[in-house]
C-alpha cells in the first residue's frame, strides 16, 4: 500500500477578479464612470465588509484536492459547487492501494508499506498503539481488495470492502461567494480535524492571490 498526506493544488480562476466583481457592483448604480485603475480593490473591501456578497459570485475558481473520501462525503454537501472525482467504480487500484495518512497520527512516513516492512519501521511501537493498528487494518483492507480483484470481481464491486481513508481526488469549481462559505465553515475549530487540513491549506492559497476577499478569514 502507499501512504500520502493530503494537498491542494491551484487550478484556475477568474482573470481580474476584483476589477469583474466592481464593474458587476456599479453597473447596479450606474456608477461605472467612479472605475479607475486602483478603485476595484476599494470597492470590494466595501462589499465584504457590509457583507453584500451577492457581486463576489461573478467570480470562480477551482482546486484539484487529494484527501481521503472520508472528507469528500463532507466536501459535495456544499451542492453550489460543481464536482468531478476519482471514481472507485472504474479506477481499478490493483497495482495498489493508496491511503490518506490521519493529521492526529504524527511519526507515519509517507511511501509504500507492506506487511514485510510494517515491523521493520513501526514494530517498536508495540501492538497497542492507536498508529499501528491503523497501519495494520489498512494492509488487511488492501488486502481483501486485492483478493476480490484476484477472484474475478470488477473493481466497481471490490471497492466495497475500501475505508474511508482511501486516497481520493477531486476537482472543486464555485464562485468566490461559495469559497468563503465553505472556508468559514470548514476552517472552524468544530471542523472536522482532515477537513480542516485541507480548508486550510486553500484558504492560505486562496488568501495570497485575493486577499481582499479573503483577508478577514486570517486566524481562523
Amino acid at each position: 500500500m502507499r501512504l500520502v498526506k493530503p494537498s491542494i493544488e491551484y487550478i484556475w480562476a477568474t482573470e481580474s477578479p476584483l476589477e469583474v466583481i466592481e464593474r458587476a457592483g456599479r453597473t447596479c448604480y450606474k456608477s461605472e464612470d467612479k472605475i479607475t485603475g486602483e478603485s476595484s480593490a476599494r470597492f470590494v473591501e466595501m462589499l465584504v465588509n457590509r457583507g453584500h456578497e451577492a457581486m463576489v459570485e461573478h467570480v470562480s475558481a477551482s482546486y484539484r484536492v487529494i484527501c481521503d473520501r472520508g472528507v469528500t462525503h463532507e466536501i459535495v454537501r456544499h451542492r453550489l459547487f460543481s464536482f468531478a472525482q476519482e471514481s472507485t467504480r472504474y479506477c481499478n487500484y490493483k497495482g495498489g492501494v493508496a491511503y490518506i495518512i490521519p493529521s492526529w497520527m504524527p511519526g507515519i512516513a509517507e511511501g509504500e508499506l507492506t506487511a514485510e516492512s510494517l515491523g521493520e519501521q513501526y514494530g517498536a511501537w508495540g501492538d497497542d498503539d492507536p498508529r499501528l493498528i491503523w497501519l495494520r487494518n489498512m494492509l488487511v483492507q488492501e488486502r481483501a481488495y486485492l483478493d476480490l480483484l484476484t477472484g474475478g470481481w470488477q473493481a466497481q464491486q471490490a471497492r466495497s470492502v475500501l475505508p474511508n481513508s482511501l486516497k481520493t481526488e477531486i476537482i472543486i469549481t464555485g464562485n468566490l461567494r461559495q469559497w468563503r462559505q465553505f472556508l468559514r465553515l470548514r476552517c472552524d475549530r468544530a471542523a472536522h480535524p482532515q477537513m480542516r487540513e485541507v480548508a486550510g491549506m486553500i484558504l492560505d492559497d486562496i488568501m495570497g492571490r485575493i486577499p481582499v476577499l479573503f483577508g478577514d478569514f486570517e486566524g481562523l
